[in-house]
């Protein structure tokens, strides 16, 4: 019980630090577009692919076992970040996180036709039930009008639960260098391409946000890692509904934003459904792949090593210690 509660704290303490990060995320979007803010994120997450390359000493090349698989989940990933980068600079952080917090029931809905999961009435009705909770904070038709923002949200939470479910196709497969490197090469290159269109230069204090991006990010992923080796993914893994609190708080603090009620509303629903699947997941028997809880990270954008990655790595030098 006493490692359930640390394991319960770390994540909520992690999942802190990830909100901080959008924060900043969001103030740079307010300047810049999502694919130079994607750009500098990548920059400073390179540091961290090579220390773990020149870290994994086992035998093997660079070249993926699924290639098109893996070329698939790396652009995923990167549009991922640029939409949901975007989707931070045009809409409330609330009505973001409570879009994205549909990921665990379209990772449901993918993994049936790609990893053959079988997904009974209950996590079905679970599934339907998030999904209407999403439609309840989108209000089509309602007093706020559809936007792109909310396009670009909707269309973040798909890339990223395809994202999800492709490594959980071929994860088992593939060496974590590969996992992590193609996606941040394609970041690097294709956002770099793009630089001479949308680049503004950045004063020193906005190149220091960057960086400050990125030590939030690392701060959240080692959190993450602490959280899963202390307690089950069932205790860790709902621990990152935690975010719509602080998107609120930081919403209203730096933004001047509030929550409605039909956000409010909708993503209670979408939570509640998100949480019933996490924990049917967890039961025996239920689940023979566990998508949901097996994505371990929030949502992969391509600037930064996966957390399964990083558990992976980590769990090997404590058996070699």
């Amino acid at each position: 019980m006493q490692s359930n509660l640390r394991g319960a704290l770390l994540s909520l303490a992690a999942f802190g630090a990830y909100a901080t990060h959008d924060v900043v995320v969001k103030l740079l979007g307010e300047t810049y577009t999502s694919f130079q803010i994607m750009f500098f994120s990548g920059l400073m997450g390179f540091p961290l692919v090579m220390m773990m390359l020149m870290g994994d000493r086992r035998d093997g090349t660079l070249i993926p076992r699924h290639p098109w698989w893996s070329a698939l989940r790396s652009v995923s990933a990167v549009a991922t970040g640029v939409m949901g980068f975007f989707a931070f600079s045009q809409l409330p952080m609330a009505i973001c996180y409570a879009i994205f917090f549909a990921m665990p029931l379209l990772i449901t809905l993918m993994a049936i036709p790609m990893l053959g999961e079988k997904v009974g009435i209950r996590r079905g009705i679970a599934v339907i039930v998030g999904l209407v909770g999403v439609i309840i904070v989108l209000r089509p038709g309602g007093g706020d009008s559809f936007s792109i923002g909310h396009l670009a949200a909707i269309g973040a939470a798909v890339t990223g639960a395809l994202t999800s479910v492709i490594v959980r196709k071929i994860g088992s497969d593939e060496r974590s260098v590969v996992l992590m490197l193609y996606p941040m090469m394609l970041t690097f290159f294709a956002m770099g391409a793009i630089m001479p269109i949308v680049y503004v230069p950045m004063p020193v204090d906005d190149l220091g946000l960057t960086a400050v991006m990125a030590f939030l990010g690392l701060l959240g992923a080692l959190g993450i890692i602490a959280a899963y080796r202390t307690a089950p993914a069932v205790i860790v893994a709902p621990m990152q509904y935690s975010q719509i609190i602080w998107a609120a708080l930081y919403g209203w603090l730096f933004f001047d934003e509030t929550v409605d009620l039909y956000t409010a509303i909708g993503s209670a629903i979408i939570i509640a459904s998100g949480i019933y699947i996490v924990l049917r997941e967890g039961t025996p028997r239920v689940s023979q792949n566990t998508p949901v809880l097996e994505s371990r990270t929030r949502m992969e954008i391509g600037t930064q090593p996966r957390i399964s990655s990083w558990l992976r790595r980590f769990d090997r030098s404590t058996d070699q210690a």
